[in-house]
């Protein structure tokens, strides 16, 4: 029994839970990504070297704004900063050696142990869409977003094969009052699936609270020693460090808990319109925000993050699958690797309204690049619609499909004896075929990646069947995933405690929708 088991099987309800155990329906989730290919790496050592040092410059000589937070302003000057008003200029060197104490790689724990990620290294953890406050499918179209609609997308997440990651916000709840909506959504990770999930970001006190309700849900001393949450810290590009993403960040790594320190990059208005430019400012604001994170707690364990779409310079719209936001997404890859950090990149990017050819199109695009560019954390992997403004439902299963192929691509090619494949090709000679040689019939369940989703059918039977699109396929498998729904088996202790907390924060402040 793990040390997680253990804890959570020493409170009340014990009994109650191992019998809720042996009566759940089991959801086979796929392992983490550990790829078995090379990273594609567009720079060379000297544009990586020339970028680095620009980035040494713009620390040392620019600076970087910490804004309506004094204590940050003094760790700051304490460690050695010059800081004049709010603007923090770190010496030469100084955050580099500072982001050495962040751990290369880190075990986020989910409350089924089976289900835990490994995030840095070799490893790619896909995590769903995070932020819209629209929601869309083909039956009602696009509206605003609600806890139930919340609930639902975390059962898909929990029913989904190849996604190892409830992930945050998945979308905004806009029928619950902003103060409190963070407590209703952690209560749904924390009840209605099983693999670990993203804490609350948008004010540091919402951070405290899913920290305590961590605490509720594995025990007090497994938080305090090991990484149940991973959650996203923006930067506010360019090179603004904001109080409430940084108060955030200061309760996570106080509580030793991960945090993705993430520029938010609209190249051409958030960054200069170069890759070159943008990778200098991306990698400044990282080695900002991520040498702050270890003047907090040395050893806290963090992510560099690089968000970067393109811009529509006729329409101001940000852009995505871009040939530019790819070569940023590699050569981010390779700075992160030089650092020794993990790294968060990609998703399903893409500006359509509809889950259509313009969204299967530009979130391929993104999807692949984060693959081949060594990012370990994907946040937006599946659901994401119209630049990251909605959350569609017939999107986040045909993207949560889809990274099937991703998990298939990143096996490389298998070399040993049965994988030659000799013994077929002397069974089957000159003229025959291979389909009922015995190599096959021991592979052919496995051999090739297949969708759940797609269509494959003749033209006859597929029209004959309704000829339905792929969206509308999709749309009848997230009726069909959330009819059959069960929930996890959870102690009955912990979901009381649970829903005491969250009851009691509720009613002891009044609703706020600002």
């Amino acid at each position: 029994m793990s040390e997680a088991s253990a804890q959570r099987r020493g409170r009340s309800g014990g009994g109650a839970a191992r019998r809720a155990e042996r009566t759940a329906v089991s959801i086979e989730t796929a392992r983490y990504i550990e790829r078995n290919i090379p990273n594609f790496e567009v720079l060379g050592e000297e544009a990586l070297a020339i970028i680095e040092e620009n980035a040494e410059t713009v620390l040392q000589e620019i600076g970087v704004s910490f804004v309506n937070n004094p204590r940050a302003l003094e760790r700051w000057k304490d460690a050695g900063a010059d800081v004049i008003g709010e603007r923090v200029r770190i010496p030469r060197g100084l955050a580099r050696k500072l982001c050495k104490t962040a751990p290369a790689r880190f075990t986020q724990h989910a409350r089924n142990p089976a289900k835990n990620v490994e995030i840095g290294g070799k490893s790619l953890v896909l995590a769903p869409v995070y932020g819209p406050p629209f929601v869309h499918d083909v039956e009602t179209g696009r509206r605003y977003a609600t806890i139930d609609d919340f609930r639902s997308f975390v059962k898909l997440g929990h029913m989904s094969h190849w996604l190892h990651h409830s992930g945050g916000t998945v979308c905004e709840p806009t029928d619950v009052a902003v103060n409190k909506r963070h407590l209703d959504m952690l209560h749904a990770h924390m009840t209605l699936t099983d693999k670990p999930f993203m804490g609350s970001v948008t004010e540091p006190s919402r951070a405290a609270d899913s920290v305590e309700m961590c605490k509720i849900l594995f025990g007090n001393d497994f938080v305090d020693q090991n990484t149940v949450m991973t959650s996203l810290i923006n930067i506010n590009s360019p090179l603004t460090f904001d109080d409430v993403m940084m108060g955030a960040l200061e309760v996570y790594a106080e509580a030793n808990q991960a945090c993705i320190i993430s520029p938010f990059i609209v190249g051409g208005a958030m960054a200069p319109v170069s890759v070159a430019g943008t990778l200098t400012q991306v990698l400044a604001e990282v080695l900002a925000g991520v040498a702050y994170s270890q003047l907090i707690r040395p050893g806290a364990p963090v992510i560099m993050g690089c968000f970067v779409t393109s811009i529509d310079m006729n329409s101001g719209a940000p852009t995505f699958g871009t040939p530019e936001a790819a070569h940023i997404t590699y050569g981010a890859g390779q700075l992160a690797r030089r650092l020794g950090l993990p790294y968060r990149s990609s998703g399903s990017f893409n500006g359509s309204k509809l889950p259509d050819a313009q969204a299967g199109y530009e979130s391929a695009n993104s999807l692949n690049v984060g693959l081949l560019s060594g990012v370990n954390f994907m946040l937006h992997a599946c659901g994401w619609l119209e630049g990251g403004l909605v959350s569609s439902f017939e999107k986040f299963v045909i993207d949560a499909d889809q990274l099937g192929a991703l998990h298939q691509m990143a096996k490389g090619v298998e070399i040993d004896e049965e994988h030659q494949a000799m013994d077929a090709i002397r069974e089957v000679g000159p003229g025959g075929h291979y389909l009922g040689c015995a190599h096959t019939q021991r592979h052919f369940k496995t051999a090739f990646w297949r969708s759940e989703v797609l269509d494959y059918k003749p033209y006859e039977s597929w029209s004959e069947a309704g000829a339905h699109d792929t969206a509308q396929n999709a749309a009848e498998i997230v009726r069909r995933k959330l009819a059959s729904y069960v929930p996890p088996a959870m102690d009955p202790g912990t979901l009381e405690a649970l829903n005491d907390y969250v009851a009691r924060k509720k009613a002891g402040v009044a609703d706020a929708f600002t």
